[in-house]
């Protein structure tokens, strides 16, 4: 089954952190097409309408930014191929738009693509948030497609699959076995941080069912041990060894979010997986546990999915 993988490009050494990561995991998997896009900011409001009128005008500085964004393009193209993805599995486009990061979702909303793939910049040693930035309205708005985020250069190729009684954390489980697929050395830890305030309530089983069905649920919704059974066995079907999966031991934090990170670490993850709530139950921004997990990753690539 194909992997269609859409990449943001910039220009910047974090886009080429990206690309370095998705060259590392997936470098050598026949299955796997990259999809380059470069956003060129519209000037004075305008040049968006570039999109659905491509014979209208440009300005002189949207022309030159075209002509970077198809120079960065190119650059990543060729680093790409050095590092051994075929020409003809990367594919490049170039849009005009108002907003960097609406141009991103829309192309993955409107496209047929896995995830979408983003480096941002890291948080530095004050440890700032990155309002404002393409990858924090990326966050907020972009839930329709698996959003991956890399912080720095993630050197270790092992997952973090962070386990929830939800449908959302199981279909995070389902994205990760699908991308995973063919990778017969993956290794997965799966793992389970409870809140120190408040209890963690599991969802009813009919909550399953629509994606998996009633037998499947009644078989492996284990309710009682968080559904690692659940998250095990989507791994499984999705062709994961149960040779590489560890359950690790499930431990109460005052904050899940770093408590991830720390886990990640320790467990030598360079990537951590996370269920996403639908937009419409997402928290605040830095509510929830995937945005404080974002907001403490450095070196470290995290998977929205869900």
């Amino acid at each position: 089954m194909e992997k269609n993988i859409l990449i943001a490009i910039d220009g910047s050494v974090y886009s080429g952190n990206s690309l370095e990561y998705i060259v590392k995991l997936f470098g050598s998997d026949p299955s796997l097409s990259l999809h380059l896009l470069g956003v060129v900011p519209g000037g004075g409001g305008k040049d968006w309408m570039n999109d659905v009128d491509p014979l209208r005008s440009q300005s002189v500085a949207t022309d030159q930014r075209s002509s970077r964004a198809r120079r960065q393009l190119r650059d990543a193209e060729d680093r790409l191929i050095r590092d051994g993805i075929p020409k003809e599995r990367i594919e490049t486009k170039v849009r005009t738009a108002a907003s960097v990061s609406g141009a991103i979702r829309d192309e993955a909303e409107r496209g047929n693509y896995d995830c979408v793939v983003i480096g941002r910049r890291g948080l530095g040693t004050v440890g700032n948030m990155f309002f404002g930035s393409i990858s924090a309205e990326l966050i907020e708005k972009c839930h329709k497609v698996p959003l991956w985020i890399t912080d720095g250069k993630v050197s270790n190729e092992r997952f973090l699959l962070a386990v929830h009684p939800s449908p959302s954390s199981l279909m995070a489980a389902d994205h990760l076995a699908h991308m995973l697929k063919g990778h017969h050395d993956a290794e997965i830890c799966l793992y389970h941080s409870k809140p120190v305030f408040g209890a963690v309530r599991a969802a009813k089983p009919e909550a399953f069912h629509a994606q998996w069905g009633k037998e499947w649920c009644d078989k492996y919704l284990d309710r009682k041990n968080s559904f690692f059974c659940a998250h095990t066995q989507l791994l499984v079907e999705g062709g994961i060894s149960q040779s590489r999966i560890t359950q690790l031991p499930a431990q109460v934090h005052l904050d899940v979010g770093s408590d991830l990170v720390r886990q990640a670490k320790q467990h030598n993850c360079g990537t951590i997986v996370i269920g996403r709530r639908r937009r419409d139950l997402a928290k605040g921004q830095l509510k929830g546990v995937s945005d404080k997990t974002l907001k403490q990753a450095q070196d470290i690539a995290v998977w929205l999915a869900g």
